[in-house]
């Protein structure tokens, strides 16, 4: 199982728009002023959008989700340490909400599709809960999703055994019940701050609009 090679919510490589993002990023939602515990990245990126395939082989599609509280992370099941990680800590966070859980979704994006097929996917989401749902898609549109909340990945040269390293973004992005971007978790946020913060954005279920699609 080979390691992921993870470098911060972007990668350095990043230029023009992606780095503008990501210093928008540091810098929103680090007071406590606002009700947040997370990065506030309000009016920061476009509603969520896609055509995916999910972990039961449904074509599902960004605007399904409307009415929950949906968060969103690209990793890989081959990945042995920050994506069961995060998505334990996501676990945890469901695990602590009194009620509104289930008004929650949590979609994994893999960025593997070659080797995680529907089949591992399934098996790989399910220990995770009902409330996790596994999604892959061509590479054209899963280039085209990871562009679009500016998420990097890449691929390294396979070996002998035709075993690669996978790199990838760690951020989450958690989106309110009309589909509009509000938040990001980091690596190094708890479940506690993001059970408080699911907490209230299941009780306002307001959104921010932001221009584009």
């Amino acid at each position: 199982m080979k390691k992921a090679r993870i470098q911060g919510p972007l990668f350095p490589r990043l230029r023009g728009a992606a780095w503008l993002l990501l210093a928008a990023l540091l810098l929103t939602g680090c007071s406590g002023d606002g009700p947040w515990r997370l990065k506030d990245i309000s009016g920061l990126m476009p509603r969520l959008a896609f055509t995916m395939t999910s972990h039961t082989g449904e074509t599902v599609h960004g605007s399904d989700f409307r009415g929950k509280v949906t968060l969103v992370y690209f990793g890989f099941t081959h990945c042995p340490d920050v994506c069961p990680a995060t998505l334990a800590t996501v676990r945890q966070a469901l695990d602590r909400l009194d009620v509104g859980a289930d008004r929650v979704r949590v979609l994994f994006v893999t960025v593997d599709p070659a080797r995680d097929t529907r089949e591992v996917l399934r098996s790989y989401v399910n220990a995770f809960g009902p409330r996790f749902v596994g999604l892959r898609g061509s590479e054209d549109r899963l280039e085209a999703l990871a562009k679009r909340y500016r998420v990097a990945y890449g691929h390294g040269e396979p070996d002998r055994h035709g075993s690669y390293d996978v790199s990838h973004s760690s951020g989450l992005f958690v989106f309110d019940r009309r589909g509009y971007p509000r938040l990001l978790a980091l690596p190094d946020d708890e479940a506690p701050a993001l059970a408080h913060d699911l907490r209230h954005l299941l009780e306002s279920g307001g959104g921010t609009e932001v221009a584009g699609r």
